[in-house]
């Protein structure tokens, strides 16, 4: 009987048990765990480069980029391309329409096609992680065919608050679907521990959006090259992403942003197109229309050092983008931050919030312009320093890949 008992575990820890339905996982001497990073989106790849470039460092890690959504889109710049001009591999690419935010339905119908591709896709790549970041549609497509593959799954930011469109219900149901959590903040950790999570899995490290992010920043040299005519603290920096589905409603309010940011004052105004959430061919429009004069800079995408140099120098970064939330702090630039996209998320001293209303918005500006002489905010950066990439590289080459991991069971 003894023997039977210890013969039955032994078959239970062997390196990789396959049953239908269910793959368990443990590394072997000296084999590199293979990492599929997911991205989707300039923003979330922008966020994420220090921990890529820490585990791509890592002897115990392979790690690998697949690449969707909104990087394939022309219409907002060449997310592809850039990601291998910074020096990353591309393990593959997964089809996502160009212009799918048309409406709700595209989306989920792209979502879906996305899911079923990129399960095919960690298949072959034989990835033993899915790493996913935030709330956007592709990491929710990268998170269930992780985790119905019987991959691990680790999901960056969880536990987060967001209004966004879908964004709130998104962030939380990845965070179900994920076996391994890096909140940024106190608070997300605790959130996501009431959602039932168990607190071995959870791990504090901090944002990887603002590690080393005063050397990843572009010098002004780089940043007057990409812009010209431009002078440091002179300018109002505008990135506006869609909160409504209807795109007229969004035009209207890029429209009253815009009257607004150009009436308080600002030398110039440098324009960054918004996200491919359903809604964003309104604002596009908006820019097209009105951002087309001498004072304007409009573009479509913008690398990441030369952004972050950006939004240092800016006299005050105007709209709802999460660099609002999150990297501005860094650098003390002032944000308003307009509607309620970022409602219920942690923030800094130096973000102001209003509403999609002219007038207000004319007036905390002009405020923060203060005759030319831009105010710069002093505050405490909520979402962390540095270390927080390496963290995540240290914490996924020593996590045990076996059935306790992929099992998982509500706490309450």
């Amino acid at each position: 009987m003894v023997c039977r008992v210890r013969r039955m575990l032994a078959a239970l820890d062997s390196d990789c048990e396959v049953r239908p339905g269910r793959r368990f996982m443990r590394d072997s001497v000296g084999e590199q765990r293979r990492v599929c990073f997911v991205t989707g989106a300039r923003a979330e790849f922008g966020l994420m480069r220090t921990a890529l470039e820490a585990m791509q460092r890592h002897p115990r890690l392979r790690l690998q980029i697949v690449v969707t959504g909104m990087h394939l889109d022309r219409e907002h710049g060449e997310g592809l391309a850039e990601i291998r001009r910074a020096g990353f591999e591309v393990d593959a690419v997964v089809r996502w329409p160009p212009r799918s935010g048309r409406s709700a339905a595209v989306t989920a119908q792209n979502t879906g096609r996305a899911m079923a591709e990129l399960a095919r896709t960690v298949e072959r790549l034989r990835s033993d992680i899915v790493l996913v970041v935030g709330d956007r549609v592709e990491a929710l497509a990268g998170a269930a065919a992780g985790h119905l593959s019987q991959r691990v799954v680790a999901h960056v930011h969880g536990g987060d608050r967001a209004s966004g469109q879908t964004d709130d219900s998104v962030r939380h149901a990845i965070t179900k679907l994920s076996h391994v959590h890096f909140p940024a903040t106190a608070k997300s950790a605790r959130r996501i521990e009431r959602m039932g999570e168990e607190k071995w899995r959870i791990h504090q490290v901090g944002c990887p959006g603002v590690d080393g992010i005063a050397e990843l920043a572009e010098p002004w040299e780089v940043v007057a090259e990409a812009f010209r005519g431009l002078k440091a603290r002179r300018y109002a920096l505008v990135v506006l992403h869609p909160v409504e589905m209807d795109e007229r409603v969004e035009e209207r309010r890029a429209g009253r942003v815009l009257e607004a940011v150009t009436s308080a004052g600002f030398e110039r105004v440098v324009v960054v197109y918004p996200n491919n959430d359903p809604g964003s061919g309104g604002i596009v429009k908006c820019w097209k229309e009105k951002g087309n004069g001498e004072r304007f800079l409009v573009r479509r995408d913008v690398p990441r050092g030369v952004f972050l140099g950006v939004l240092r120098d800016a006299a005050v970064l105007v709209g709802n983008s999460s660099s609002g939330i999150i990297e501005a702090a860094s650098f003390g630039t002032a944000v308003v931050d307009i509607g309620p996209r970022q409602a219920g998320r942690e923030r800094s001293g130096n973000v102001i919030h209003c509403e999609y209303d002219p007038s207000v918005m004319r007036g905390i500006l002009r405020g923060i312009w203060g005759g030319g002489r831009a105010r710069r905010m002093r505050c405490r950066n909520v979402y962390g320093g540095d270390g927080a990439g390496a963290r995540m590289a240290d914490i996924l080459a020593q996590a045990e890949l076996g059935p306790r991991l992929l099992r998982k069971l509500i706490r309450y």
